[in-house]
C-alpha cells in the first residue's frame, strides 16, 4: 500500500503540472472566477432594492414628489407673480422641468448612497459581497434600482405639476428628455455608491448630500438662467455637471436651453455628460473591485 501511494503522487504532481503548463490553468485560490453573466443573481439584486424602497414609497416616492411641488408653489409665488416670462415661456413652465430633473437626481443618489452603508453599520454587508456577482453585476443592480427610484419620482412629480395652474409640460424633444434624465439619475446614482464605499457612518452620507449635492442642485440653474450671472459664475455653473442635466432636461420641454443658442451645443453636453458618467463609472468600479472600506 505505501509502494502503491509513493508510485500515484508523481503521477498526480505530473498531471497537474501538464495542466497547469497548457492553455488552461487553475485559478489562484480564493480567487473567484466569472465565465458568464449572473442574470438570476443580477436581477435578484434589482429586484431586492426595488423592493426595499417601493415597501416604504410613501416616503420614497410621494414624499419627494409633495415636497418638489411645494418648491414649485414657492418659487412660482415668490418670483412668478405679474405673468413674469424667462425663455418665453411663464415662469411655472420655464421651472417645472428643473425640479423634476432635481427630484430624479436627488433620489438616485438616497437610493445608492443607502446600500452599502447600511449593510456596513447594520454587519449585514455580508449580503451583498457573498453571492456569486461580479464587481459589474453588484454596480449594475444597484445603480439600475437607485435609476428606477428616480424614474418613479420623475413621473409622480410630472403628474402632480400637470395639474398645476399655468404649468405646460409638452415634450418638444423626446431624446433629450430621456437622455438627460436618465443620465442625470445615472451620474448621481454613482456617485451616492461610491459615497456609500467612503461613509463609515450617516453622518459622513448627510455631509455629502448637505454640502456638495444640494448646493449643485441648487445652483444649477433649476430656478433662473444663467445669462443673468456675472461671467464668472456663469463660469462657474458651466464646471457643474448637474447644470448640464437639468438644462438638458428643460431643452426636452421647452426646446430653449442655457447650454447654448443652437441644438449642437444641446448635443455636446448630452455627449459630455455621457463621458462624465463612463469616467466616474470606471472610478468606482476600481474602488468597489479593490475592496476599499469593504473587505478586511
Amino acid at each position: 500500500m505505501t509502494n502503491q501511494a509513493q508510485s500515484s503522487a508523481p503521477i498526480a504532481a505530473a498531471t497537474v503540472s501538464a495542466y497547469t503548463s497548457g492553455r488552461r490553468r487553475f485559478p489562484a485560490q480564493g480567487v473567484p472566477v466569472f465565465h458568464r453573466v449572473n442574470r438570476l443573481g443580477l436581477w435578484t439584486l434589482y429586484m431586492k432594492e426595488v423592493r426595499r424602497f417601493f415597501k416604504v414609497q410613501t416616503q420614497t416616492i410621494w414624499a419627494p414628489a409633495v415636497t418638489t411641488l411645494l418648491y414649485l408653489m414657492i418659487f412660482t409665488l415668490a418670483m412668478g407673480r405679474g405673468n413674469r416670462m424667462v425663455l418665453g415661456v411663464p415662469f411655472a413652465t420655464f421651472v417645472a422641468p428643473g425640479l423634476i430633473a432635481m427630484g430624479m437626481i436627488n433620489n438616485a443618489f438616497a437610493n445608492s448612497s443607502f446600500s452599502f452603508l447600511a449593510g456596513k453599520i447594520q454587519g449585514t454587508i455580508i449580503d451583498y459581497l457573498m453571492p456569486p456577482l461580479s464587481e459589474g453585476e453588484l454596480m449594475l443592480g444597484l445603480i439600475g434600482a437607485a435609476v428606477t427610484r428616480a424614474v418613479f419620482v420623475g413621473l409622480a412629480v410630472a403628474a402632480a405639476m400637470a395639474l398645476w395652474p399655468g404649468v405646460s409640460l409638452h415634450v418638444t424633444h423626446w431624446w433629450a428628455v430621456v437622455w438627460f434624465g436618465l443620465n442625470g439619475a445615472i451620474l448621481l446614482a454613482i456617485i451616492g455608491l461610491l459615497t456609500s464605499l467612503w461613509a463609515e457612518k450617516f453622518d459622513h452620507n448627510a455631509a455629502i448630500t448637505n454640502f456638495v449635492i444640494t448646493p449643485l442642485s441648487m445652483l444649477s440653474g433649476t430656478f433662473y438662467v444663467i445669462s443673468n450671472l456675472a461671467p464668472t459664475f456663469q463660469a462657474i455653473s458651466r464646471a457643474n455637471p448637474i447644470f448640464y442635466v437639468i438644462s438638458g432636461f428643460r431643452y426636452g420641454f421647452l426646446g430653449q436651453s442655457d447650454i447654448g443658442s443652437t441644438n449642437q451645443a444641446v448635443l455636446h453636453g448630452a455627449i459630455g455628460l455621457g463621458v462624465v458618467n463612463l469616467v466616474i463609472g470606471v472610478v468606482t468600479y476600481l474602488v468597489l473591485r479593490s475592496g476599499w472600506k469593504l473587505k478586511s
